[in-house]
């Protein structure tokens, strides 16, 4: 769950890169959520969610957007679309990102991806970013989006 006090992390984080992140009431439905509510969406250059959305739904979404290119993230309405290696991309680096917020981590996100219900073929999100995510990690290193030692550049695909 998005806990309030990891809101301004939050929107630090996901704002350099430039995607804004808007809050909305628990009782105001989420533009651009995919999966519908409590799930994180996407419309344009913001990131919706609401007190109740859950952090790897937030960073999810916002991976997307971050691994979007230009174009398609000039018309984004609620389905970022994608292929298969672009989607591990933004598994992977949602990993990455909770690592950058204080409290957070790798480790809370993988118990929270698996409990969602992320689909791995070596059965969790842990096995799978540590023994089978090598495409994702060579993905985004190709994008520029992270650097040799699997550091976020803060840039966006373009």
């Amino acid at each position: 769950m998005f806990i309030l006090a990891e809101e301004a992390i939050v929107r630090e984080l996901l704002g350099r890169f430039g995607l804004d992140v808007r809050i909305v009431s628990q009782d105001t439905p989420i533009p651009g959520s995919y999966w519908g509510d409590p799930e994180a969406g996407l419309v344009g250059d913001c990131l919706y969610a609401q007190p109740e959305t859950p952090l790897h739904s937030i960073l999810h979404e916002a991976c997307h957007w971050i691994c979007l290119d230009r174009k398609r993230r000039e018309r984004l309405h609620t389905d970022a679309g994608g292929d298969d290696a672009e989607e591990n991309a933004v598994c992977y680096l949602q990993v990455l990102l909770a690592d950058a917020i204080a409290g957070v981590g790798r480790e809370r996100l993988f118990a929270d991806m698996d409990a969602w219900g992320y689909s791995f073929r070596l059965g969790s999100t842990r096995d799978w970013f540590e023994r089978d995510a090598e495409d994702a990690r060579a993905w985004l290193l190709a994008e520029g989006l992270i650097d040799d030692q699997d550091r976020p550049t803060w840039r966006v695909r373009l």
